[in-house]
């Protein structure tokens, strides 16, 4: 409850952010907003390439290990290493940055990579700070001082809702003119322009690390610098993260294609609102992440580091059932998630986005829509890579990226091959439903000798009861929409304020739907969570 809490209000002030973005820079039709996507995109793609992978991987199962044994020496050395590799890495990466602009865009002119390059100088920094948060993190996390780390990210949304609503206060907000060039909405970017868009959001990033350093001295932990160590210390790490390096590796160049073709799209018609481009996807993308964000990630940071210390200790036999249990539970909430996000998606796009036209409103919340059809793969998927890396199995991890990495561009390059520009990021959000399908298949097909079952059958019929609710829900949910106005296509006050209202209560109704169907079938999952939010609020109370 602690972790979803924070992770609850970072995401709606996270909200508030992508609407003030929005109403500073746009979605669809802006250049500016497509510019700052890509060059947004690069520090976290960055980070997941050269850390994210082996910090999740290999230095959580280590980190508990070194607790478990009073070695604080080692969790030293690491957050030492990690530290200065990820710094040297952001100091070559900055200096690279246009570059790197080149490589994950198609179709642009000179103004708007050159663009793109002075919003990326400024926000490849972030790769430093991404770096120290997650290192920081997984310390509290394997010592179970689970609340500050997904309370942290509030903090960077506090900065940078600063940051662009004085932007908003100095420049004034976003207003697309159809008759100017592509140079001429370039050379309005001011250097202050930019400074308030980017600078301050790399300035949140940082604030988001340097808050958890606080929280490690009350817990006890204090860093010191620690270069060398015994021989073979950190060879695991070693062995496991260059699987984990592989397996990401291959993931971000199918996200490198893919952020081509989605500026692609855009740059066939870059001041069309109704051409979703990389900033539209983007976008939908930070929504369809709320919920995941929220339960799924809460209870796998929590879970995962349960399976670490049942796989130290060779209890595979629990580390199933820890696995299994993850896997039901979130499938029983991603499933309402995904089916009242779609349904109700162009309200929500309303809402959160309510300067931008209706044209982009539309765009934007087909995308989300179609992307709301892998929300219960992706929250399975995760919960069940968790285990291999519990395991230290970075291998099999690696080998099941490649079909994922190929799922995803058969679909979105074969969409791309038989329809226009309005469909192209479409066709990634689709394909982003494959790969996690393809993903959560496999990598339940690799466990089942390893733990001697995956509890399928369990699975299986949780997630089945949960879709036939979920439907009913949805036929609800549908009906509600077809009859209520549609004020998503207005601007104004009112319109937002209605659109408001049906998203509330449109999703509140399919979740009592959903709720007294989940009943009817007797979804167990389903009354723990219920039961385990009631008896914290009984003892808060």
């Amino acid at each position: 409850m602690v972790m979803a809490s924070g992770t609850l209000v970072s995401r709606v002030l996270g909200l508030v952010r992508t609407l003030l973005l929005a109403a500073a820079i746009g979605i669809t039709g802006s250049v500016a907003a497509d510019a700052y996507a890509v060059a947004n995109k690069l520090p976290n793609v960055m980070f997941a390439v050269l850390a994210a992978g082996v910090l999740n991987s290999a230095l959580v199962p280590q980190i508990v290990k070194s607790f478990q044994a009073n070695r604080p020496r080692t969790v030293h050395r690491i957050l030492t290493l990690g530290g200065v590799g990820i710094l040297t890495a952001t100091a070559v990466l900055t200096v690279t940055a246009g570059l790197w602009v080149r490589v994950y865009s198609d179709g642009w002119g000179p103004a708007q990579t050159a663009l793109a390059t002075a919003f990326a100088l400024w926000c490849i920094p972030q790769l430093l700070f991404y770096g120290l948060y997650t290192l920081f993190g997984q310390v509290l996390n394997a010592r179970e001082q689970f609340g500050p780390f997904m309370w942290a990210p509030a903090a960077n949304n506090v900065v940078a809702i600063a940051g662009l609503a004085a932007f908003i206060v100095i420049f004034g907000p976003y207003v697309r003119d159809d008759n100017a060039s592509v140079q001429a909405i370039v050379d309005e970017w001011t250097t202050g322009k930019i400074l308030l868009v980017a600078a301050v959001a790399t300035l949140g990033i940082a604030v988001q690390a340097l808050v958890l350093i606080p929280a490690m001295i009350r817990g006890g932990y204090r860093w010191r610098w620690v270069w060398r160590g015994p021989q073979g210390e950190l060879s695991t790490v070693a062995k496991v993260a260059g699987w984990a390096l592989g397996a990401v590796l291959v993931e971000q160049v199918a996200v490198a294609f893919i952020t081509r073709l989605a500026t692609a799209a855009s740059a066939a018609a870059p001041t069309d609102p109704a051409v979703a481009g990389v900033a539209a996807y983007d976008y939908a993308l930070g929504i369809f992440l709320v919920p995941h964000s929220l339960v799924s990630i809460s209870l796998m940071t929590v879970l995962f580091t349960q399976m670490s210390r049942h796989a130290a200790l060779r209890h595979l036999d629990r580390l199933r059932d820890v696995m299994s249990d993850g896997v039901r539970m979130v499938g029983v909430f991603t499933m309402i998630a995904a089916v009242t996000m779609a349904v109700t998606a162009p309200h929500l796009v309303r809402v959160l986005a309510p300067t931008v036209t209706g044209e982009s409103v539309e765009a934007v919340a087909w995308v989300l829509r179609v992307m709301a059809i892998g929300l219960v793969p992706l929250g399975a998927s995760v919960m069940v890579k968790q285990a291999y890396f519990a395991l230290e199995d970075g291998r099999t991890v690696f080998l099941i990226q490649i079909p994922m990495a190929l799922a995803w561009l058969a679909v979105a390059y074969g969409i791309q091959a038989v329809t226009g520009p309005g469909w192209w990021v479409r066709g990634i959000a689709l394909g982003l439903a494959a790969t996690n399908t393809v993903a959560v298949l496999l990598r339940l097909w690799g466990l089942r000798r390893r733990l001697n079952g995956v509890d399928g059958r369990r699975i299986l019929v949780t997630h089945a009861k949960a879709l036939v609710a979920a439907a009913a829900a949805a036929a609800v949910g549908i009906v509600l929409m077809a009859i209520s106005p549609r004020t998503w296509a207005q601007q104004g006050v009112d319109a937002i304020a209605v659109s408001g209202l049906l998203t509330v209560g449109i999703a509140g109704v399919m979740l009592v739907v959903y709720g007294v169907a989940s009943r009817m079938l007797r979804i167990e999952e389903a009354r723990t969570v219920v039961g385990a939010v009631t008896r914290r609020m009984r003892r808060v109370r």
